[in-house]
């Protein structure tokens, strides 16, 4: 076979530094554009974007060539950068974040999922949340180190 052919579709999920409410109503929408910006950029796709007023979530494909880590720390420190001078405000993501794969016949309820963040917001904290993602794909976790 003369070429790589890879389906790596990752639903990646981090929280602003604390978890602190400090992405406003206002800015999100322009904030998940330039995600989408940074990953086009760099031959990622974003699938989907949305989230909170402290966290994100995205649906990412991810070519051969960008590891994961890479991946995460073109979007987090180009938005992180971004959302600083946009609103003159210091701003930090979370160091750590959570990263679990899709299957192509998830996709769509891995979009509605992303898309419908308030609503499932308005029932369950992100903590919850993020311990549930945990759970469902079988990763051990010690819980003094999740949000630490």
């Amino acid at each position: 076979m003369a070429h790589t052919y890879i389906s790596q579709l990752v639903h990646c999920v981090f929280s602003t530094k604390d978890r602190l409410n400090s992405i406003g109503n206002d800015i999100r929408p322009e904030l998940w554009s330039y995600i989408g910006g940074i990953a086009r950029t760099n031959n990622m796709k974003a699938i989907a974007i949305g989230g909170t007023a402290n966290h994100v979530h995205i649906l990412l494909s991810i070519p051969a060539t960008i590891p994961l880590a890479k991946a995460m720390q073109l979007i987090k420190g180009g938005s992180s950068k971004w959302l600083h001078e946009k609103t003159g405000h210091r701003f930090q993501w979370q160091e750590s974040y959570g990263a679990f794969t899709v299957s192509v016949s998830q996709v769509k309820a891995t979009v509605e999922y992303i898309n419908s963040q308030a609503e499932h917001h308005a029932k369950r904290n992100f903590e919850d949340e993020f311990r549930g993602f945990l759970t469902r794909h079988g990763i051990a976790f010690d819980e003094k180190y999740v949000f630490g």
